[in-house]
């Protein structure tokens, strides 16, 4: 994640980088970066990045992004991971949601619509079911971190007296914020669906 929130400035303030608001183009344009990134810089140059990425689990859904090896083998936690083997899914989200009548604004959370909602896809078990670690990176749009915080705690509030699967427990803690780099790093632990262990969140959010 270090290396992510790291390259991340550098590419939202990329001059060659064509203007783009679809969460799609944000996220390819992303992945190009990154694995430019990656290959020139010394030690991170194992990692490669890739876009629509099969669950490795359930798989019929497709992640944002995966971050993998790169031609080598790697041992985490006494867990191989090959060229083919994900070490971190990412979902990637737009906030505000863009609007739509099968969109909901809370989707960065949850969707009441279907199983579009960020988190709502790794608690369910729908993403990263493999993994314990995953994240989601925040496009932000409009209005300033402080502000998307606020309004993020309180879904989880609204959500946590709505249904039966989401608490208080469900929030993000902000860990760091750089309003000069128009960034943030967040973190958050969930209880998951289908007898699944927790699943731990980074979160970040960069303006753009």
């Amino acid at each position: 994640m270090a290396f992510i929130a790291d390259t991340l400035p550098s590419w939202r303030d990329d001059p060659l980088r064509p203007s783009a608001t679809a969460e799609t183009v944000l996220t390819a344009q992303l992945c190009a970066l990154l694995n430019s990134a990656s290959r020139k810089s010394r030690g991170w140059d194992y990692l490669q990045f890739r876009m629509e990425e099969p669950d490795e689990i359930v798989r019929g859904r497709a992640i944002d992004l995966v971050a993998a090896p790169s031609g080598q083998l790697i041992w985490i936690d006494g867990r191989r991971y090959s060229q083919y083997e994900p070490l971190l899914p990412v979902e990637c989200k737009r906030l505000p949601t863009p609007p739509g009548r099968e969109r909901d604004e809370r989707e960065y959370l949850h969707s009441r619509h279907g199983s579009r909602g960020g988190v709502q896809r790794f608690k369910a078990g729908d993403h990263g079911a493999a993994h314990t670690h995953a994240a989601i990176i925040a496009y932000l749009q409009s209005d300033d971190i402080p502000a998307w915080h606020a309004r993020v705690a309180q879904w989880v509030i609204d959500l946590s007296a709505e249904t039966t699967n989401w608490t208080c427990d469900d929030g993000l803690a902000l860990n760091t914020h750089d309003p000069e780099r128009g960034m943030a790093r967040l973190s958050s632990n969930h209880a998951r669906d289908r007898g699944l262990a927790d699943i731990a969140l980074d979160h970040i959010w960069i303006r753009v």
